[in-house]
């Protein structure tokens, strides 16, 4: 794997780009993952012995790049786990559909709940056992006559919820094996956590963080550049 790309480090927090097809966490792929590659870069940085404290106060779906922010001390990985919990922090997605979204922007609400068994989220009846409301609201930038670009704000924050939303209302996103029409890992997913907002835990500072997909065979369809210019 390449190396770490660290957008913003300091003694409180550090936040990072996951590439594409990385776990979060360590999962029983046993895959170079984001939390332990987070944390041998602290403890080689600063010569540490023994384990780095790394806080892991949010995922990104494998299939899903983009930027993840990490506590480095449990005062401030309970700071940021509750500003997601109650859905303080901005989290903008980019995301590329198959098929012209001819409503240009809209809300969707669903209730949501994952089988466990096939390891999907799948919408359920608001009233069943379980089911979770998940909430989205998307704009489409442009689109190619083929596929689309999306900006999407997630308003609550479950498992797959983009993909599986999108989906639903009949576009789902390039490269999604599990929610769409992709047969095997074609081209990378087209799903993109490309801006996060939240407050730092201890200085109390607003703080935006941008960054722009990797450059390949989905990304590419469009300019992506352009949306990143401060």
């Amino acid at each position: 794997m390449e190396k770490l790309t660290v957008l913003y480090e300091d003694n409180q927090i550090v936040v990072v780009i996951k590439p594409q097809n990385v776990p979060s966490a360590p999962d029983d792929s046993g895959d170079a993952d984001m939390l332990t590659l987070v944390k041998n870069y602290i403890k080689e940085k600063y010569n540490k012995t023994g384990d780095a404290f790394i806080g892991l106060v949010h995922r990104l779906d494998r299939p899903t790049g983009g930027i993840m922010v990490f506590a480095r001390n449990s005062k401030s990985a309970k700071r940021l786990s509750e500003q997601f919990n109650t859905h303080e922090v901005e989290k903008v997605y980019y995301a590329i559909t198959n098929g012209v979204v001819k409503i240009k922007s809209q809300i969707l609400v669903n209730y949501v709940k994952k089988d466990e068994k096939e390891n999907v989220v799948k919408i359920v009846p608001m009233s069943e056992k379980g089911a979770k409301k998940a909430e989205l609201q998307y704009k489409v930038l442009e689109d190619n006559g083929k596929e689309s670009l999306l900006e999407v704000k997630i308003l609550t924050g479950r498992s797959h919820q983009i993909r599986l939303q999108l989906a639903n209302i009949g576009f789902s996103l390039v490269g999604d094996v599990k929610y769409g029409k992709a047969k095997g890992r074609t081209e990378s997913l087209g799903l993109w956590a490309g801006k996060l907002s939240f407050v730092h835990p201890t200085t109390k500072e607003k703080m935006t963080f941008l960054a722009c997909p990797e450059k390949n065979s989905t990304w590419d369809k469009f300019k992506m550049e352009k949306y990143f210019l401060r």
